[in-house]
């Protein structure tokens, strides 16, 4: 009878730790880096993963670099060799917390929260802090979130060739609908 119990509680105990993470494998981000009057540089990836905790509000993503699709296959290879070295550096990160989170106060209209963390990209490790949105719907928590990033700053090397080209400021936006797993 014992036994019974104590496997109850845990089982119990463990469905309550795990019920309070959100994940997704599908997520989606989304860089633009075009200047006016030059081609679009702009490429989108559908399969980042993302992993979020009710509980303490830590916020995970990972996205590997070669998954960014562009309207050139050209560009997209460009992007990968020259630029992003994915070979070398196949994986970008975003490690970090929304800030006073309160899973009581989602709702159906949108809340914004501060997100602040570690994003590496290109092997570069840099503090950032952001806002992010998050909406209840369905059981699923949407997350939104726009931001920019300077490739400089990630020691992403632009030849001179290209440098009016493409954008100081490359803009990033994130979207996930995170569900229990």
């Amino acid at each position: 009878m014992k036994k019974t119990i104590a496997l109850f509680v845990f089982l119990m105990i463990g469905n309550i730790i795990f019920a309070q993470k959100m994940i997704t494998r599908t997520g989606e981000i989304k860089f633009e880096a075009t200047m006016p009057a030059f081609e679009e540089i702009a490429g989108t990836n559908n399969t980042v993963s993302c992993i979020f905790d009710e509980s303490t509000g830590d916020f995970v993503a990972l996205v590997l670099v070669k998954a960014f699709k562009f309207k050139s296959p050209l560009m997209e290879e460009h992007f990968n060799e020259n630029y992003m070295e994915s070979t070398k550096f196949p994986k970008a990160s975003f490690k970090g917390k929304i800030t006073n989170f309160d899973a009581t106060k989602l709702a159906a209209t949108k809340t914004t929260y501060d997100l602040e963390g570690d994003l590496t990209i290109h092997g570069v490790t840099k503090k950032i802090k952001t806002k992010i949105n998050l909406v209840s719907s369905s059981g699923k928590i949407l997350a939104t979130s726009n931001f920019d990033v300077k490739p400089e700053d990630y020691k992403i090397e632009i030849p001179n060739l290209v440098k009016d080209k493409i954008a100081k400021n490359v803009k990033l936006s994130i979207s996930f609908a995170l569900a229990t797993k």
